[in-house]
C-alpha cells in the first residue's frame, strides 16, 4: 500500500490542527491506511506541498495547490462530521 502525504493547516499550525491531526490519525488506523501526517501553519503549505496528497484544514486555503483542499472545521464543530469522513477517506482510497 502506498503512503499517503496528509498535510494538517490552521493558522497557527498549534491549536486546531492537532484536534483533526488527531482525529485524521485514528482515521487512517481505523481504515488501515498508511499516512504521513505533517502538521503546519496555512502558510506553511507551500513549502511542504511537494509529494503531498491532501491537504486537511481548518483554515482558509488562498492559494490553488495540485492535490485536494478539504475543510476540517467540522472536526472541530461536529456539523457534517461524517460527511467529512467520507470525503476524506474517498481521497486518500484513490
Amino acid at each position: 500500500m502506498i503512503k499517503k502525504k496528509i498535510l494538517v493547516a490552521c493558522g497557527a499550525g498549534i491549536a486546531t490542527s492537532t484536534v483533526v491531526n488527531e482525529a485524521l490519525k485514528s482515521m487512517c488506523k481505523e481504515n488501515n491506511i498508511q499516512a504521513e501526517l505533517i502538521q503546519c501553519k496555512i502558510t506553511e503549505v507551500s513549502s511542504l506541498a511537494d509529494g503531498a496528497d491532501l491537504l486537511v484544514s481548518t483554515t482558509i486555503a488562498n492559494k490553488e495547490y495540485p492535490f485536494p483542499v478539504i475543510n476540517a472545521r467540522a472536526f472541530l464543530t461536529g456539523v457534517g462530521m461524517e460527511e467529512l469522513k467520507q470525503k476524506i477517506l474517498a481521497e486518500l482510497t484513490k
